[in-house]
């Protein structure tokens, strides 16, 4: 029994420490775990986007099976929900035939489009260009007919033009693609516009586990679209869940690293931003080299503003003085129960008193300031936190302090989820004591 009780919560630590690693790190840290930590690991709450897709394209069978038996697995293809196999058996309502057949050009009396012909890859093409602006429901049934359509052929007319994103996303559903086809239909450089609907391949490549968030932010082209990730519309439609909007905001700082926190070179990269057209990674290093020439004149990208915005470092100290340190001082004393501990908390939150960077650096132990429930209180849905500045600002922090103290080092990294289960201290002490080599399984 103590056995499974250690083996559940060093899952639960690994999860939450995966969030802000590499994916280089990710993949060690995963394939360091035994038998039975790695099947808690696929169940866990706190499972990041990115280790899902890991797990998902890399992992054993029984690592798949696992993860789509995960009801926390947003979006994936869970047991009663659609998947690619769904999709691939779904049949063209018969109303819709005669449509397509006259969209094509074919006399339907000589040559009537039946669930039983043939679309060649012209035909393919042509229809999927006049459907799927905003949704990809009519290209999932155009795609349901027969047709002859190379994947390859796909990625590569989406490269000369690209396809509108609901049959991007139509194609992605349904499944079958190439890994690195899959990946190319998410480049929109040859775009002469993008549409309201541009993020959703994105969004659904991500969950249903083809690719993970930081090569997303090396797929997404223009790099100004990349950026646009971090700050989607808020609509009722397909968009992150505030743990993948936080994976996205994770994967996009790493990328822009290179910036450090330079106002002069977040301007520059914002003034390039709008008409660059490479990728974000090749943008943010040219920017922190100063071998960018002048932007050329073109339509600004609406929103890019606000979204480089979120992602710059900021400096933002809240006021409150005496109730301030009292408030701090309270992180390192839990109240009598977790429900007055959280209550407190998020009344400080509210008042400004604390925010999100306060309770990384300050509450302890450790892993309860990392998982959000601890300080926040439990939620049926990972959108509905009331609070998402505080745990985007909590996130954030914690990429930081992970970043600066254990780098690229994946041992560093193992040391610091496996001692994490049971240090009692906060966070900062926990990874000083990792990089210096000291004890870690004291109390501080």
């Amino acid at each position: 029994m103590d056995q499974h009780r250690d083996n559940r919560r060093l899952a639960w630590c690994v999860a939450l420490v995966l969030r802000h690693a590499p994916q280089h790190v990710a993949t060690a840290l995963i394939g360091r775990l035994d038998s039975a930590t790695r099947n808690y690991l696929t169940r866990d709450e706190w499972l990041p986007a990115s280790a899902v897709s890991l797990l998902l394209r890399d992992g054993s069978d029984q690592d798949r099976r696992s993860v789509a038996r995960n009801p926390h697995v947003l979006g994936r293809p869970l047991p009663g929900l659609p998947g690619p196999a769904r999709y691939a058996a779904r049949r063209t309502p018969p109303a819709l035939l005669p449509v397509l057949g006259a969209e094509l050009g074919r006399d339907p009396a000589e040559a009537p489009l039946t669930s039983e012909a043939s679309l060649t890859s012209e035909d393919l093409l042509l229809l999927l260009r006049r459907h799927g602006t905003h949704r990809p429901g009519v290209p999932l049934d155009i795609l349901a007919l027969p047709h002859e359509a190379d994947p390859e052929l796909l990625w590569f007319a989406h490269a000369r033009e690209p396809l509108p994103p609901g049959s991007v996303e139509a194609l992605l559903l349904r499944g079958g693609l190439p890994p690195r086809a899959a990946r190319g239909l998410l480049d929109l450089h040859a775009a002469r516009s993008y549409g309201r609907s541009w993020y959703r391949p994105a969004v659904r490549a991500v969950r249903m586990g083809l690719i993970t968030q930081s090569e997303l932010v090396d797929d997404v082209r223009p790099a100004g679209l990349a950026l646009l990730l971090a700050d989607l519309p808020a609509t009722r439609g397909l968009r992150w869940s505030l743990p993948e909007l936080a994976g996205m905001h994770t994967a996009l700082r790493r990328t822009l690293a290179p910036l450090g926190d330079d106002p002069r070179l977040w301007a520059e990269l914002l003034r390039h931003a709008h008409t660059f057209p490479g990728p974000l990674t090749e943008l943010a290093s040219r920017t922190a080299a100063g071998t960018l020439p002048e932007p050329p004149d073109g339509p600004s990208l609406p929103g890019l503003a606000r979204a480089v915005a979120r992602l710059a470092p900021t400096a933002v100290e809240p006021t409150g003085g005496v109730e301030r340190e009292l408030a701090l001082a309270s992180l390192a004393v839990p109240m009598d129960t977790v429900e007055e501990d959280i209550r407190w908390v998020r009344d400080c939150l509210d008042r400004q008193l604390l925010t999100g960077v306060d309770v990384i650096r300050h509450k302890l132990p450790a892993v309860w300031a990392l998982d959000e429930d601890h300080w926040l209180g439990a939620v049926d849905h990972p959108d509905r936190y009331d609070r998402p500045e505080a745990v985007l600002a909590a996130r954030a922090e914690a990429d930081r302090l992970f970043a600066v103290a254990l780098g690229d080092d994946p041992d560093a990294w193992w040391r610091a989820a496996s001692t994490l289960p049971d240090f009692a201290g906060t966070l900062p002490h926990l990874l000083l004591r990792v990089t210096e080599g000291g004890s870690v399984s004291g109390r501080p």
